[in-house]
């Protein structure tokens, strides 16, 4: 039996982070995981180009049972301690919207970044681990692998949710959770596309490629502006992917497709400049020329000179854009979800430490946990941040 002070299984963005502080403390860490590579996620994610943190980071733009769980984690490792390792490690970053921070060159350079800092701080990383039997004793726990059996004091579970199973997510953390008597939350797919109803991907579906500005409203009012994008199997885009997560299947979503603009004051002022001029016309100096064409060729709007529509007409061209209502058949799923909502209940847990309350020696951190952030960095935050905290402790 081969004996730990800290066992962590998941060699994902928290697990990786929370090993390093651990062994920076002096602790004898262990880091366990099933695949090939450490930070497969990290890997692809952002492009290729790991939107590592945010310089917006607030405990408000996290979804979670306990609207306060975040907040001791977030304040006590911030998006400024981990840009300064970063720097330390003179990884070349950019902005690029909304303080979303990613490397210039590639996302290996943060991979490599948290393996040197494993490295440095003597955690004996194993890879290619399969898990078979995790077991509570007197003074800690005993771990049966395929590579052998191990004993530790404190067990950290890194691994996180049901995003992406192509990259090897599964219910793991949630069965350990289970197993050891902690309430699991539903868990949903989060940060996703959505997908058209029937008769909406017959209208829309040709338009897949086409992007752009848009504010989009969920039933509940909350809101998100960003970029939006056609599918062929619905709509995706930031905007999309940030209102998914606060989304309820059945309910419909309000589009304002013209966000910056009064489209009924340009309508009545090209009107008034030029009467003869098609509405078509001059809607496509507002909006993709093939987006108008379509609503044109299913008779959602009529192709007449502007002097034919009176202020009311006109007031209705305008109310269609700036509330274009689309009841979405559903997501994508977790095939192509950034994060899973729900996990590991927040009231099971320390918001200090990670530690489950009643479970003396195991912890729960990064997305495994009921925390759920917005698109732009602030889930990778979570993890570094969670990840220090447990890290700290163990």
């Amino acid at each position: 039996m081969n004996n730990f002070d800290v066992i962590i299984i998941g060699a994902g963005a928290a697990g990786l982070h929370c090993a390093a502080t651990a062994g920076y403390r002096g602790k004898n860490v262990l880091l366990l995981d099933n695949a090939k590579k450490a930070g497969r996620k990290i890997l692809i994610s952002g492009g290729g180009r790991c939107n590592f943190t945010n310089y917006n980071i607030e405990p408000s733009a996290f979804i979670c049972g306990n609207k306060h769980f975040v907040k001791s984690a977030l304040s006590r490792y911030t998006q400024w301690d981990f840009i300064a390792m970063v720097d330390k490690y003179q990884i070349a970053y950019h902005e690029k919207t909304l303080g979303q921070l990613f490397c210039d060159d590639s996302a290996k350079d943060i991979v490599n970044m948290l393996e040197s800092e494993c490295n440095n701080a003597n955690v004996t990383t194993q890879l290619r681990t399969e898990i078979a039997a995790i077991a509570k004793t007197d003074d800690g726990f005993d771990i049966t692998t395929n590579e052998g059996k191990f004993h530790t004091t404190s067990l950290v579970i890194a691994t996180g949710g049901l995003s992406m199973p192509k990259l090897g997510a599964t219910p793991f953390g949630y069965r350990v959770a289970q197993q050891f008597g902690l309430t699991v939350t539903e868990t949903t797919a989060g940060l996703v596309p959505f997908t058209w109803q029937n008769n909406d991907k017959e209208d829309y579906e040709c338009l897949s490629g086409i992007s752009l500005p848009a504010s989009v409203t969920c039933e509940n009012g909350v809101n998100f502006s960003e970029d939006m994008l056609f599918t062929h199997r619905g709509l995706s885009g930031p905007v999309m992917l940030q209102v998914s997560s606060y989304w309820k299947t059945g309910e419909a979503i309000t589009i304002d497709l013209l966000p910056s603009n009064d489209l009924q004051n340009e309508l009545e002022r090209a009107r008034e400049k030029s009467p003869k001029q098609a509405l078509k016309t001059c809607l496509n100096q507002h909006f993709p020329k093939r987006f108008i064409e379509r609503l044109v060729e299913l008779n959602k709007i009529d192709d007449k000179p502007l002097n034919q529509f009176n202020d009311k007409e006109l007031a209705a061209i305008a109310t269609y854009f700036h509330q274009w209502k689309i009841k979405p058949n559903g997501t994508e799923g977790y095939r192509t979800a950034e994060v899973t909502l729900g996990g590991i209940d927040t009231d099971e847990l320390s918001s200090k430490t990670m530690e489950a309350k009643n479970i003396k020696g195991l912890y729960f951190i990064g997305e495994v946990v009921d925390v759920s952030g917005w698109l732009g960095g602030y889930n990778f935050q979570w993890a570094w941040s969670s990840g220090w905290a447990c890290g700290d402790a163990v």
